[in-house]
């Protein structure tokens, strides 16, 4: 790709790459983070029951499906850009356009909730920041101190989400060894049918266990990747699943709260009445630093998306733009913008708003990893789900019978919103194609965005790519003509 291709690379090389428990840690965040925000379950729950139950049965039906997918196609297509590469080599460059706007709005909506989950837990000991006068400070405070340190490197926010993940869920293990002599297991079985907020208690559970795809965006910059994201996935599963029982076990087997008292920020409660003031002020401790590293782990994972975009030809070229650290500053920017703008919104809206927009990518995600199974039977899989062509439909239709069923619980105003930014998508994509036909900005020249998907096998001149997946998805077409020829000769002729 030229000099500026020469550059970028160099700049990849001098910046360590991510090795196996940073990974970890950041699949964690990206997904969990801890039990912040899983109390909302319990009262959407009608009682302890279904919160259990769900943190229970949902992993096998979702997070493990999702993990093995992104298992797969992450090590297949080892890039930063992660699923919109998927999507653009099984369905072409437009459904890859909208499946990345789709997940980057989502994932910037995911992120805008954690300054306002930090307040939430931060107002049960300080009640100024119920009020607006003080709140919009410390968000806007949070969301810059934050944004610093991410651009100042991910290797940084990888070993940093380590230390994080260990102190954050510290508290909750005491928690539940300090429990267990008080513990009453029959409370766990509570449930009232008729307090049940069957939209709430699906929205919340879907949140809290969604995102395992978020970290394929940054796989170009893993160490080792088609060994390294197998083992991280299965490692954060365990960890995502164990630190939401843990801590539910313990606080609704040993309190008799009610259900309408379990609200966002109620563990630092649970820790005061079964430890005392001490568990309470560092479970809220432990919630600041949580926050602080999800939101470091979704804004990589957005950052590093666009970036991917970028080098594909998607977006402009400054989105690729690298800081002395390795990090894509006009991304990390661009998506620190729309957390600031995002964040006055309440929490259940916003938790509704991203869920829909994240079940349409994750829809058209299931879709292209059937159809590369088919369409590209011989692709190099480094690591392969054990399953046929058969298997992987089922085990992809549970979770997509998850997501519309998320889909359809949305709210008349989330469905309105949603489909506004969905145009919004596809109004945009021809823009971007006429802003580079008429070089109003600088794109990549790789010209992904004017390659029919069924051209994408044309025979090239041979390049230097890391993998089969670069073959098939990132073409030549730097000679003059090339593309023009490309765009206009039909499959048949591609093949002769």
């Amino acid at each position: 790709m030229g000099e500026e291709e020469g550059a970028s690379t160099s700049s990849i090389k001098t910046n360590p790459k991510l090795t196996l428990l940073p990974l970890i840690a950041l699949i964690f965040y990206e997904v969990s983070g801890g039990p912040f925000g899983i109390e909302d379950s319990v009262r959407a729950g009608g009682g302890p029951l279904l919160s259990l139950l769900g943190f229970m049965v949902f992993p096998l039906f979702w997070s493990i499906p999702e993990a093995l997918i992104t298992a797969e196609l992450a090590t297949s297509f080892p890039e930063n850009g992660g699923y919109v590469i998927w999507i653009s080599s099984a369905f072409g460059p437009f459904w890859g356009f909208q499946e990345g706007f789709w997940k980057w709005f989502s994932g910037v909506m995911d992120n805008a909730l954690y300054p306002v989950l930090f307040l939430d837990y931060l107002k049960h000991s300080f009640p100024i920041f119920n009020n607006m006068i003080a709140r919009i400070p410390a968000l806007l405070g949070i969301a810059v101190s934050l944004t610093y340190l991410n651009y100042r490197g991910l290797h940084i926010v990888g070993f940093s989400a380590v230390s994080l993940a260990v102190f954050s869920l510290l508290p909750f293990l005491v928690m539940g060894v300090i429990s267990i002599p008080r513990i009453k297991p029959k409370q766990w079985l509570v449930v009232d049918f008729n307090k049940v907020d069957w939209r709430g208690y699906f929205n919340s559970m879907f949140w809290n266990l969604n995102y395992w795809d978020k970290a394929s965006t940054l796989a170009g910059e893993v160490e080792n990747p088609s060994k390294t994201f197998p083992k991280a996935l299965l490692g954060a599963v365990v960890l995502v699943v164990c630190s939401y029982l843990i801590p539910l076990l313990a606080g609704t087997g040993t309190l008799n709260s009610p259900s309408s008292e379990w609200t966002d920020g109620y563990f630092s409660e649970v820790g005061m009445l079964i430890g005392g003031l001490w568990l309470k002020w560092w479970i809220q401790a432990a919630a600041a630093m949580s926050n602080l590293g999800l939101f470091e782990a979704e804004m990589s994972g957005d950052a590093f998306q666009l970036l991917g975009m970028s080098d594909m030809g998607m977006l402009p070229a400054i989105f690729s733009s690298r800081s002395k650290y390795g990090t894509p500053t006009f991304s990390i920017l661009c998506s620190a913008t729309g957390v600031i703008f995002l964040s006055w919104m309440r929490f259940q809206e916003i938790l509704e708003f991203l869920n829909f927009l994240y079940s349409i990518g994750m829809l058209l995600e299931f879709a292209a990893f059937i159809k590369l199974r088919i369409k590209k039977p011989d692709l190099h899989r480094p690591y392969r789900v054990p399953l046929e062509t058969f298997g992987v439909t089922m085990l992809c239709l549970p979770p997509a019978l998850l997501l519309v069923l998320v889909m359809c619980l949305a709210s008349a105003t989330t469905f309105i919103v949603s489909v506004i930014v969905i145009i919004i998508g596809i109004l945009m994509y021809p823009v971007l194609v006429h802003a580079k036909d008429r070089k109003w900005t600088q794109f990549d020249d790789i010209e992904q965005l004017v390659v029919p998907l069924d051209n994408l096998d044309t025979p090239r001149p041979k390049q230097e790519v890391s993998d089969e997946a670069s073959v098939s998805l990132l073409p030549d077409l730097t000679s003059p003509g090339i593309n023009q020829e490309v765009t206009e000769t039909s499959p048949d002729a591609t093949q002769k």
